[in-house]
């Protein structure tokens, strides 16, 4: 077993010198605080401590342009120098009944060496309030650029509310769960990190960047930039529409003019009338007026399923609404006629397939009525080598191509024929699709309509005419194309072919084709409207 060895013995030399560090030492842990009381102390007799209640509450009062009331105030010493405020109440207007800021509890902690560089450490505001008025009032703020600047400003747990214009409307509520800003002054950006609830759509955004310095002058001049994740945004507060959505992207500018880029995602989108979830991504470019609240859509390529869309437009203030109205131009070549279908209608099978190319655009008003019949829509469309699901819808399409060829119409379906060049120009409003310019093709007819469709109901009601080459007697068989044979004169000549008034009714599930004789409306079609030379060109058919 070893034996201890005890340490060598100290020489004389170093236990001189050990002796000398000592007392320096303790001289330094003592002479520390020492100075701390008594650069408190002289502060504090001269009236200079910057941590009294008079001089805290001036700098506050200026900061915020607005009267200022507290319950308690507590000056701290040590372990720092500061203060708490209990009960700290702004009133921007004496007048109004709620207060600008109310904070439960305001910790100031400063330094001891921050008591000459005017710099204070952190502050702290627990249970915190913020009401913002409602933009566009004549309330204004003049406040006074402190000379202090502080490291950080922590407000965890923060309320911000947005009032509006009416008084009996709840504000417009953000839970702030995380608040920090740092290197908070008037000669530099200060940099924030936030967590916030957002109303809607209600979800959870994590932010993070740099802000200001604010320009008094002008506040709109005023830099902002950052990053931003949103999560868990549920899109049901809108109606007619469902889906979770999750979005991030960078975003930097001016107050009056910030410009953003990101993606979307929603993997469960919804139009509620037709009850189809979709993964629906996108990845845009915009830009935001934060004075005003409204956003401006540069760019937003749109994909699902199949098809492709690019947007572009608003969703701003409307001068003869109240609210914001999204207001969206829309086109696309790269669009399947079976994707757009499926969004609304409720079959499991889209009634009709084929590619179509669109030019549109769509006006959502504000308010909470339903959202098919709240959408305004203008736009002309064009489909090529359309084909029906539905096999009696498709049979009644390829006897009318059988009979324009002067074939003999079969029961069988042929998978061959399909409707070409379809195009037209849509109006919807109020839920109705009031359809003009109107025409389509199948192997040996050719049709122009106009009526409406009813979006809600899927109710057709189109009316037009119909020329096919060979006689409109072979459309039909039996008693029925015995009475078209002796009516054939009467029917208008072509050099080739005949031109007949025909009617589409019933649903878009189960439409009806028939002929319209007696229909003075099925028998003209109106001239095409100015500006029908915009209807996009119909896509190719796609290669099998």
């Amino acid at each position: 077993m070893s034996s201890a060895t005890a340490p060598p013995p100290i020489g004389n030399s170093e236990a001189r010198e050990h002796a000398k560090r000592r007392p320096s030492r303790t001289i330094i842990l003592i002479f520390v605080p020492v100075s701390a009381v008594l650069v408190a102390i002289v502060l504090v007799t001269s009236g200079l401590w910057p941590f009294a209640q008079g001089p805290v509450l001036q700098d506050l009062r200026e900061a915020s342009d607005s009267q200022v009331q507290v319950r308690a105030f507590h000056r701290t010493y040590f372990p720092f120098p500061g203060c708490v405020i209990e009960g700290l109440v702004f009133n921007h207007d004496p007048a109004g009944s709620t207060p600008l800021i109310t904070i439960a509890k305001l910790t100031i902690r400063g330094g001891y060496l921050g008591l000459f560089s005017k710099r204070v450490s952190r502050i702290t505001a627990e249970g915190m309030h913020i009401t913002i008025p409602a933009f566009g009032t004549s309330k204004t703020f003049h406040t006074t650029p402190s000379k202090i600047s502080i490291n950080e400003i922590v407000a965890n747990g923060a309320l911000v509310d947005f009032d509006f214009h009416n008084p009996e409307k709840p504000p417009l509520r953000f839970d702030v769960h995380e608040a920090s800003l740092h290197n908070v002054g008037w000669k530099g950006p200060l940099t924030y990190h936030l967590k916030v609830h957002i109303p809607e759509p209600p979800g959870e955004v994590t932010t993070e960047g740099q802000f200001g310095v604010w320009d008094r002058s002008d506040p709109g001049k005023t830099t902002i930039s950052g990053e931003y994740k949103f999560e868990h945004a549920d899109l049901g507060v809108y109606h007619g529409i469902a889906g979770m959505l999750s979005s991030q992207g960078k975003f930097g500018g001016t107050l009056r003019h910030i410009d953003i880029s990101g993606k979307t995602d929603i993997p469960d989108f919804e139009v509620k009338s037709g009850g189809h979830a979709v993964r629906l991504s996108t990845d845009f470019s915009a830009y935001v007026d934060a004075m005003h609240g409204d956003t401006f859509l540069k760019r937003v390529d749109v994909d699902f399923w199949r098809t492709h869309i690019v947007a572009e437009g608003s969703i701003a203030k409307s001068a003869t609404a109240k609210g914001k109205t999204a207001v969206i131009d829309l086109r696309s070549d790269q669009a399947r006629i079976e994707d757009l279908l499926r969004l609304f209608v409720k079959a499991d099978r889209p009634p009709m397939s084929g590619g179509i190319t669109l030019v549109a655009r769509a006006e959502i008003p504000p308010g909470k009525e339903e959202f098919l019949k709240k959408v305004k829509l203008r736009g002309s469309f064009g489909i090529a080598g359309g084909t029906f699901s539905k096999p009696s819808t498709q049979r009644g399409v390829d006897k009318l191509s059988a009979g324009a060829r002067g074939e003999k119409a079969s029961d069988e379906a042929d998978p061959e024929t399909v409707l070409t060049d379809l195009t037209g120009r849509v109006d919807l409003h109020d839920g109705v699709a009031t359809l003009s310019d109107l025409s389509f093709g199948v192997p040996s007819a050719a049709a122009r309509m106009h009526g409406t469709y009813n979006v809600i109901n899927e109710k057709i009601d189109l009316r037009g005419q119909l020329q096919v080459q060979s006689k409109i007697s072979n459309t039909e068989k039996g008693p029925k194309a015995f009475l078209l044979k002796v009516m054939e004169p009467f029917f208008k000549k072509k050099k080739k072919g005949e031109i007949v008034p025909v009617r589409i009714s019933g649903t878009f599930q189960h439409p009806s084709f028939g002929l319209s004789l007696n229909d003075k409306k099925a028998q003209t079609v109106p001239p095409p409207q100015p500006g029908s030379s915009t209807v996009p060109p119909a896509p190719a058919k796609p290669k099998p």
